[in-house]
């Protein structure tokens, strides 16, 4: 039997999937990473299946996570995302997607690339920890604070530092598969 991450409920298809095929994966391309900090934005206080299970509706409702597009987002395009039953439908998150679809496209234009600038939290390279099971995994470090209280600056919000690691996590930014797990030594 595949050892994995504790975290991962082993009769549903979906969530074993992206944990042996995405989570912890390093993403270097602006438009996935920009998809990732959204949809934890939108996961802030409810469970990552409940995202994991709308995804493919968020990928249509948000224009494939095109920041350029969802940057011009008007009210007619929020009226629209706020009626979609297929997505998460909070204002407070929807109208902050928006926000940061501008921020994220500013650091674009100043770093080069949103890879540039958000993997200068970690030296550009995945941050291996060896974590035994999943009860030392921290919500936050320091890595994720720095990344927050900058984002924060730059306008972006729903971007705590707890939304944060879970982004490095999601984005192979930092290794946290435990040592048990068979995805650990392949990342």
């Amino acid at each position: 039997m595949t050892q994995r991450c504790a975290w991962v409920p082993a009769g549903d298809p979906l969530y074993v999937a992206y944990h042996d095929l995405e989570w912890g994966v390093p993403v270097h391309d602006d438009q996935k990473l920009f998809e990732f900090l959204i949809l934890e934005g939108f996961q802030a206080g409810l469970s990552w299946r409940t995202i994991l299970y709308k995804r493919d509706n968020f990928r249509q409702a948000f224009d494939d996570f095109d920041p350029l597009m969802i940057s011009a987002y008007g009210d007619e395009k929020i009226a629209q995302l706020l009626s979609d039953p297929g997505i998460v439908r909070n204002k407070a998150k929807v109208h902050a997607s928006i926000t940061n679809a501008r921020a994220f496209l500013a650091i674009k234009e100043e770093f080069g690339s949103f890879d540039t600038y958000i993997w200068q939290y970690t030296g550009g390279k995945t941050l291996k920890n060896g974590w035994l099971t999943i009860a030392e995994l921290p919500a936050r470090t320091s890595e994720s604070d720095a990344m927050s209280k900058d984002l924060l600056k730059r306008g972006f919000r729903f971007v705590g530092s707890t939304i944060c690691y879970a982004h490095m996590q999601a984005t192979g930014m930092v290794n946290d598969h435990t040592i048990d797990c068979f995805r650990y030594d392949q990342i």
